[in-house]
């Protein structure tokens, strides 16, 4: 039955289920993200033998986000949502395999391009946000969907304290060290396949397309792609520019602070308790900037998520020396994100019609993950070019060229 007729009873209980599945498929996708967050840079460094290469870690799981982000939006548009999570998470486990065969063979060769196909496990976590939006009310359409981003915070947050178990795990099943993360994200990515295959019915997209869930043909197919709709949305343009950027100033940052930290003399504990902090940041908080932005607004919210990025920065450019203050940045860094991406994907999802969202989404995915993985790959040269305090600066620009756009669009 299409969502428009639905009556609201029906609709209710089909979302409290809908957010329930993806709420839970998030929680078990999270641990396994967690696990390889902290693992990945080092793993890159190890087996390549250069500090320079860590940032692909971050790069080529972002720029895997990005390559899948369009073909799994289209595939829901087609299919639905639980074909294309489905289909996601069980591609994000082969890759989280192969990165631990390729470390076992010491192939840097081998090692980028499967940490890039493992990046389609932030890809489906991306789409699942907007999942939630589906069937959502305009009321509403900030809370469900930053339930969805929060509920990453418990795996997400026990993931990156897993480094030294999942360390020990791996070199009992004979694996090199480092390695043992990627074969946790495997099973969880395995998890949240059957999850999304067994429950997530009915599906919540194919009701609310209803009547509309052909996909066009010819010129009527490619006036629908993202990009022409964004060209002639000014408002879901700016939103998508918002989550882009500060994708990549997350990206960027987080992407280094392990070897920073561990470059300064910091242990493998230290290292997962920072980046637990700055995961519970990016999703511990994401409920409430969600009911914020169903309340006051999409742009207020962004332009506080731009003030504790740039907070974030300066901390980490004055105290870049100090584990304590490099942690509180951290935390800000992803407490930033987190206002911007919720708010930022409310309004890109609020802007188009029902019918335009999974290609405007897929979009938008597509180029936040092109701007993270740009972040990430400029990261490692400019650490080793000017430090972890230049580095910082030098991403103060796009949070500058963000709080402009949005005052400007206030105004």
């Amino acid at each position: 039955m299409p969502a428009a007729i639905l009556d609201d009873l029906e609709r209710c209980r089909v979302q409290r289920r809908t957010l329930a599945i993806l709420i839970a498929g998030q929680i078990v996708s999270g641990l396994g993200v967690g696990a390889a967050f902290s693992m990945g840079a080092l793993l890159v460094a190890a087996v390549t033998g250069s500090e320079a290469w860590s940032g692909m870690a971050a790069t080529m799981n972002t720029l895997g986000a990005a390559v899948f982000a369009i073909p799994l939006a289209m595939l829901a548009r087609r299919r639905g949502r639980r074909v294309s999570l489905t289909t996601g998470a069980l591609f994000a486990a082969l890759g989280a395999l192969a990165v631990t065969v390729a470390a076992a063979l010491d192939s840097p060769a081998l090692l980028l391009p499967s940490m890039a196909v493992m990046g389609i496990g932030s890809a489906l976590n991306f789409q699942s946000r907007f999942a939630a939006t589906d069937l959502a009310t305009e009321a509403t359409r900030g809370r469900d969907l930053s339930l969805v981003v929060w509920s990453t915070t418990l795996g997400a947050v026990i993931g990156p304290n897993l480094a030294e178990p999942s360390d020990a795990l791996g070199i009992a099943l004979g694996l090199p060290a480092l390695s043992g993360g990627f074969v946790i994200a495997a099973a969880a990515q395995l998890a949240g396949a059957l999850l999304y295959a067994i429950a997530l019915r009915p599906d919540p997209l194919l009701l609310a397309l209803g009547p509309h869930r052909v996909v066009p043909a010819g010129p009527e197919r490619r006036a629908a792609r993202g990009l022409a709709i964004l060209r002639a949305n000014p408002t879901a343009r700016s939103a998508v520019l918002a989550v882009a950027l500060g994708h990549a100033v997350m990206v960027a940052l987080m992407g280094m602070t392990p070897i920073h930290l561990m470059g300064h003399g910091g242990s493998l504990s230290i290292v997962g308790i920072t980046i637990s902090l700055h995961v519970a940041g990016m999703f511990g908080l994401s409920h409430v900037f969600g009911i914020l932005t169903d309340k006051i607004g999409g742009r207020a919210v962004i332009l506080g998520g731009q003030a504790m990025l740039a907070a974030a920065m300066l901390i980490a450019a004055v105290g870049a020396e100090s584990n304590a203050l490099v942690a509180v940045a951290l935390t800000l860094l992803g407490l930033g994100w987190s206002a911007s991406n919720v708010a930022g994907s409310t309004l890109v999802s609020g802007a188009v019609p029902t019918a335009q969202r999974p290609a405007v989404q897929g979009t938008s995915d597509l180029l936040m993950n092109l701007a993270g993985a740009t972040g990430g790959a400029l990261a490692g040269l400019i650490l080793a070019g000017i430090g972890f305090s230049g580095l910082a600066l030098v991403l103060l620009v796009p949070v500058v060229i963000v709080t402009a756009d949005q005052l400007r669009r206030r105004r």
